[in-house]
């Protein structure tokens, strides 16, 4: 039996590359975001993002095949190099994109004057989440959409959407954060940078591997934060997600944050019905064919409630792809404060 539809979700995939980014509209997304090869967004790793040219090109690619491309931002500009986030801000709006997603006061100030024509959405790396900050950020700055921080519950958003004018955005599948929205605490201990301000967390530079008696040792600024048998796969090394002795038992284990990836496919009715504009898949850093597997399983799930069925069928296809091979729901089903 057909259940009632829910409103359509603008479904919003990641581009880490040009290639990434067609991958996503051939699979289905409605928006890619996407991000400049350089520390102005909370993705700057080797081998990633766009230059001004690339980013004008696929822009007019996208558009033309009904796909919005939205460009990320969202680092806080350094006091000694304000000059390169106002030249990013310029170039994106020459370039055509649907809209910049920014979280940095002056950022934002400098794309509502100077591009009052470019749509903005605040980041998450601003942590947005009560209705008097949202108000300020549309009221001062004109913002249209925030993306919401990953600690709201679905009862919460329905709360906050009914007292705010601007759109939602919520993230719905991908890695996790123990930190507040990219203000990684330990990758700035460890290696002096962190995504909220240089766009990278564990930077590839500062990572190093030894093996030693059959184990590999991974390190972060010569911090020691995993050891495994040699030949078994691990993720990418960050701190949050390390390994260490402590306890009783003196065994290695996660202290602060197990390998988990959310997936909140089964809320999607849920989040539609609380307000939710769109909803978003995290993943830049992924590559082409995760993107496009990621992008065809939500966009048959939206596109499934727009016809008032379930969803269910789908929420098993990417249980390969999650971190340490399990999945949460996050905060929106959360029973704690």
């Amino acid at each position: 039996m057909n259940a009632t539809p829910v409103p359509a979700l603008e479904l919003v995939c990641p581009a880490g590359s040009p290639a990434m980014l067609k991958a996503a509209v051939e699979a289905g997304a409605d928006s890619v975001y996407c991000g400049f090869r350089d520390e102005t967004n909370a993705r700057n790793f080797p081998g990633l993002n766009f230059s001004p040219e690339e980013l004008r090109v696929a822009t007019d690619w996208a558009q033309e095949r009904g796909a919005r491309v939205l460009l990320a931002l969202n680092t806080f500009a350094r006091a000694d190099a304000t000059d390169l986030w106002r030249a990013s801000a310029d170039s994106a709006a020459q370039a055509g994109v649907d809209a910049i997603i920014a979280a940095d006061l002056a950022v934002l100030s400098h794309i509502h004057t100077n591009h009052p024509n470019t749509r903005l959405h605040l980041s998450v790396q601003a942590a947005a989440g009560t209705p008097e900050a949202i108000a300020l950020y549309a009221r001062e700055y004109g913002v249209k959409r925030v993306v919401l921080p990953r600690v709201l519950s679905v009862e919460e958003i329905k709360a906050l959407s009914r007292e705010i004018n601007v759109e939602t955005e919520a993230f719905v599948y991908g890695g996790l954060c123990v930190m507040a929205e990219g203000r990684c605490a330990l990758s700035s201990y460890a290696s002096g940078r962190s995504p909220n301000l240089s766009g990278v967390c564990s930077p590839p530079e500062a990572v190093s591997f030894s093996d030693i008696d059959g184990e590999r040792t991974t390190r972060l600024s010569g911090f020691a934060i995993d050891r495994l048998p040699a030949g078994v796969a691990g993720g990418y090394p960050t701190l949050c997600k390390g390994r260490f002795r402590g306890g009783d038992s003196g065994e290695a284990t996660y202290l602060f944050e197990d390998p988990v990836s959310l997936n909140a496919m089964s809320l999607l009715a849920g989040l539609a019905g609380a307000g939710v504009t769109a909803v978003k898949i995290e993943g830049r850093q992924r590559g082409r064919a995760y993107v496009a597997r990621v992008t065809a399983a939500f966009r048959a799930a939206i596109d499934a409630l727009a016809r008032g069925e379930s969803p269910a069928p789908y929420e098993s296809l990417l249980n390969d792809l999650a971190e340490g091979a399990r999945e949460t729901t996050g905060a929106y089903r959360k029973r704690w404060r």
